[in-house]
């Protein structure tokens, strides 16, 4: 399988007000979008965005609703050079002072969207400014997340960090840019569990061929969510051993 990780979903309850936060403030440019009847996905990242990085998906329902964050999702983390100048350069543009780098260790920090989703600062020598480094999800059994990520979508670590009440662990495809995107999965040690909410949407993962890599999936004991003529054979869901969804779709160039 290919599984490179292509974009993470979102919702929003301001379509407009989300579009202009992440304009202003991250550079993020509209890719694409699909309007339906009763909702709106735009597509969102840096202009020179890599190959093999993710983007941002926004969704947009018409009905107005809602949305609980839960904690299953924890946040998207973003590419810069320097993490000081560039929370000094939002505090200057005026976004909300969340955790800032000292609080942090001097080595990250964080700033929340409109609709609370969580943006953390990383500081990386590759990639965009503002890129999609890693998407952090939170499980509850790390042996066996772990084992789903690896035998289900042939990830591999990239990264691990274990602390004494944690540990914090990052997977991408073998043989993947450093661009692309990781998932990082965090597991504390304390057997808490976790609600998924509704803010947070799925994970999207390409396929070099969305049939062929579905039935390896399902080969492979993965959930049959919905499959691909559910989905117009456009796409397909799965759900990880926590019940994170994680999109498959098939992407030309």
């Amino acid at each position: 399988m290919n599984a490179t990780l292509d974009h993470v979903m979102m919702r929003v309850e301001d379509l407009d007000a989300t579009l202009d936060w992440y304009g202003d403030h991250l550079d993020y440019e509209e890719k694409g979008r699909w309007e339906a009847d009763t909702f709106t996905n735009v597509y969102l990242g840096p202009e020179d965005v890599h190959e093999e990085g993710a983007l941002l998906e926004i969704t947009y329902n018409h009905d107005d609703r809602s949305y609980e964050l839960g904690d299953a999702w924890g946040h998207i983390a973003v590419r810069v050079e320097d993490v000081y100048d560039a929370y000094e350069q939002l505090m200057d543009e005026g976004v909300e002072d969340y955790r800032d780098p000292d609080s942090c260790g001097g080595s990250y920090a964080f700033v929340k969207d409109p609709d609370g989703h969580e943006v953390e600062i990383v500081e990386r020598d590759y990639g965009a400014p503002w890129s999609i480094d890693h998407t952090m999800i939170r499980v509850e059994d790390a042996d066996e997340s772990l084992g789903w990520y690896t035998r289900k979508l042939e990830y591999e670590h990239t990264g691990r960090w274990e602390s004494d009440t944690f540990a914090n662990y990052f997977m991408k495809p073998e043989g993947a840019a450093d661009e692309a995107m990781a998932v990082e999965l965090t597991y504390n040690y304390d057997g808490r569990t976790y609600e998924l909410g509704d803010a947070w949407g799925h994970l999207a993962v390409r396929a070099d061929d969305l049939q062929d890599d579905w039935a390896t999936l399902m080969e492979r004991d993965a959930e049959d969510y919905r499959d691909p003529e559910s989905c117009d054979n456009r796409y397909a869901f799965t759900k990880d051993a926590d019940g994170h969804e994680i999109e498959v779709i098939e992407r030309d160039d």
